[in-house]
């Protein structure tokens, strides 16, 4: 097994939608990229712990590869906000890929470029190597899955058996 973090915003939808994908193992709703330690919800959301709301993944690479699960990073949200996603506003909703090898920092960086074209404006999205995962309070965790809702900004499509 493998193991994959990315920040697109809120992370109840982007959290369904990772699980959607076949080889993807298991999923965690957390806080990363910041400098506070076991941060709460509230903390993050006060914009002072320079923590992203993300998803960790667990995955096995010989059903689906860290490639792909970058190009469905940036299918799922908008890669050109800066600090956004949808109606929510601020670093904590920045778009990240944290990388926890350098085979994932390169493939992220020509994802990030292969993207590039599909938008008008220049993609922001932070690559950089990831920290310390916390993971988020109990009622944060398969959101959407327990309470039908929470896709937020999340364009959720099926996806291909």
């Amino acid at each position: 097994m493998e193991r994959a973090i990315f920040a697109a915003g809120c992370f109840w939808g982007v959290q369904y939608y990772f699980d959607q994908v076949p080889g993807v193992i298991s999923s965690s709703a957390g806080y990363t990229g910041g400098h506070t330690d076991e941060p709460t919800y509230e903390q993050v959301c006060s914009h002072t712990t320079g923590h992203a709301e993300a998803v960790e993944l667990e995955f096995d690479s010989s059903l689906v590869s860290y490639r792909e699960l970058c190009q469905h990073f940036f299918r799922m949200h908008n890669p050109t906000q800066l600090n956004r996603q949808g109606p929510d506003y601020g670093d904590s909703y920045r778009t990240g890929i944290f990388y926890v090898s350098e085979m994932q920092k390169s493939t992220a960086e020509q994802a990030l470029e292969a993207a590039q074209p599909n938008f008008d404006e220049p993609i922001v999205t932070e690559i950089s190597a990831a920290t310390t995962f916390w993971p988020a309070e109990d009622y944060h965790q398969k959101y959407t899955e327990k309470t039908g809702r929470g896709m937020c900004h999340i364009p959720y499509e099926p996806l291909a058996a």
